[in-house]
């Protein structure tokens, strides 16, 4: 271990750690032409523009998905989702959505399949452009270092499962460059259970003309300009939503402990075959 990594271990076990860093990040493919990732800028731009004119309608269900697909498609990203093609299960209740977590992209791939509220690290909420928009949607926000508030954002995401909203968690607490590294923390898994609510396991995995990437990578000490410089150069960038099936514990047999371990095989085993191959725009009609 380098003494870097080291000195970024967490402070408690709640905080996620991970040893990826910008090092880890590169392309798969050759860079498209600067004129085009400056046309893709612009388009992004434009993109970003419009879901803040949406004011407080870019909370309501289509009109989130629909932003966030063609903010998909002006960084030139295509999307595939395999297996069901909902995130939220059945049921009275919302489902608690988890899965692997590589990029800021993640949020935008997961909002086009099917808008649902967000657990989001505290940082997000300053960034430039993507913050607002992440707050207007209804994100909810976690400061990944206190573990004094943990106990009420548990509460909180069982109380919107309660009233039947979905809830996306990352439960590795970071960002990995592969995305499966890392363990999944519990906490999360017990707002599922005391809601009575299902866990839906969700694999995202980032290719470039289908060889595997980490150029979508957001880790270490990277920032959002140098991440999104990255993206727009990209080329034949596509971000693979695998939906498994849905994990229904009962909280008299199971603990979160069980449920993580059950959520986490899923998520980082094998992955399911492609099944519907759908251009972001397409997801947004």
């Amino acid at each position: 271990m380098t003494d870097t990594a080291a000195m970024s271990l967490p402070e408690h076990a709640w905080a996620g750690w991970s040893p990826c860093t910008p090092g880890c990040v590169s392309h798969a493919a050759d860079r498209v032409p600067a004129t085009r990732g400056a046309l893709r800028a612009a388009v992004f731009v434009r993109a970003v523009t419009g879901a803040m004119l949406s004011g407080r309608r870019i909370a309501e269900p289509e009109t989130l998905r629909a932003r966030a697909a063609t903010l998909l498609d002006s960084l030139g990203i295509r999307l595939e989702v395999t297996g069901d093609p909902t995130l939220s299960a059945p049921g009275g209740t919302g489902t608690l959505v988890v899965a692997n977590h590589i990029s800021w992209l993640d949020i935008l791939a997961l909002l086009a399949v099917e808008p649902v509220v967000m657990l989001a690290k505290r940082e997000i909420a300053g960034w430039p452009l993507i913050g607002s928009l992440a707050t207007r949607a209804g994100t909810l926000y976690i400061d990944r270092g206190s573990l004094r508030e943990l106990p009420d954002t548990v509460r909180e995401m069982a109380a919107r499962m309660r009233d039947g909203q979905s809830v996306m968690a990352f439960p590795q607490g970071i960002t990995w460059c592969s995305g499966t590294g890392g363990s999944f923390r519990r906490a999360t898994f017990q707002a599922a259970l005391d809601a009575g609510a299902p866990v839906r396991p969700v694999t995202l995995e980032y290719v470039q003309h289908g060889a595997p990437t980490t150029v979508a990578a957001f880790v270490g000490e990277d920032d959002f300009g140098g991440s999104l410089r990255r993206v727009l150069r990209a080329d034949g960038l596509t971000v693979r939503v695998a939906v498994h099936r849905a994990l229904r514990p009962m909280r008299d047999v199971d603990d979160r402990r069980r449920v993580a371990a059950q959520a986490q095989a899923t998520v980082c085993g094998a992955r399911l075959p492609l099944q519907q191959e759908i251009p972001a725009l397409e997801l947004a009609r």
